[in-house]
């Protein structure tokens, strides 16, 4: 039987419209100094050339929210404007946690199997979300890991003492919930998500071991078709 790991953010509840809602209001904010295309290309460029300073979540954005203001102002940002930027942030890190379509029913559909909680980011956010959420009881293990590299997918899987091909991996995200699975050996399901940040675009692999649902509500069938409960054959 397959332990299923399940990514959180966009994958369980609504993550990456807060951040678009922000977006908006700092382009707002900045309407002075550029064009809308323009400030948002650049906020997307200091975000990631920040992950390797910050990390990723809403820390970090603010960070880079702040830093992308003062170069678009030649270091001319007002007080205000700041404090403004400060409470951006602050307002998504406070935001309710509101789960996605079929997440109970999946969770409860595939209780029979060993769940494993993978999300990325800061450490705080992430665990205010998850017991905002009301779902660590339904996972055998949460794991807040800085990037979702194939190393860090390996070392989680070395915890729980699971071997590659008994792991599947679902989530948004082909960059993080998928690639790095596959590379280790393991299975990945994308569950595409209503948006997303450009930075975890990737290409589909072409590999029999990647696997895509249209919504969350699918995938428990395609885990029994993956263990041959259809069929008697595992594909």
């Amino acid at each position: 039987m397959l332990t299923i790991g399940f990514d959180a953010d966009d994958t369980l509840w609504e993550n990456e419209a807060f951040f678009h809602l922000t977006q908006d209001d700092f382009v707002s904010l900045l309407k002075g100094h550029g064009d809308p295309d323009v400030i948002r290309a650049h906020l997307h460029d200091v975000q990631v050339a920040n992950l390797e300073i910050y990390g990723y979540g809403i820390k970090s954005f603010t960070l880079s929210m702040i830093q992308t203001a003062l170069d678009l102002t030649g270091n001319d940002l007002p007080g205000p404007v700041v404090a403004r930027l400060l409470r951006l942030g602050q307002d998504m890190l406070r935001h309710p946690v509101h789960l996605l379509d079929h997440v109970r029913d999946v969770l409860a559909d595939l209780r029979d199997h060993r769940l494993i909680l993978i999300t990325k980011g800061d450490v705080l956010d992430q665990e205010r979300k998850v017991a905002a959420s009301g779902l660590a009881p339904l996972f055998e293990g949460i794991e807040i890991v800085q990037d979702k590299t194939p190393q860090a997918y390996a070392r989680v899987l070395q915890r729980h003492r699971l071997e590659p091909e008994e792991f599947l991996m679902v989530g948004n995200s082909m960059r993080s919930d998928v690639l790095p699975v596959i590379e280790i050996g393991g299975r990945g399901v994308l569950v595409p998500a209503r948006l997303g940040w450009v930075h975890e675009h990737a290409e589909p692999p072409e590999s029999p071991r990647f696997h895509r649902v249209d919504s969350l509500a699918d995938l428990p069938a395609l885990v029994r078709r993956i263990e041959g409960y259809s069929t008697g054959m595992a594909v």
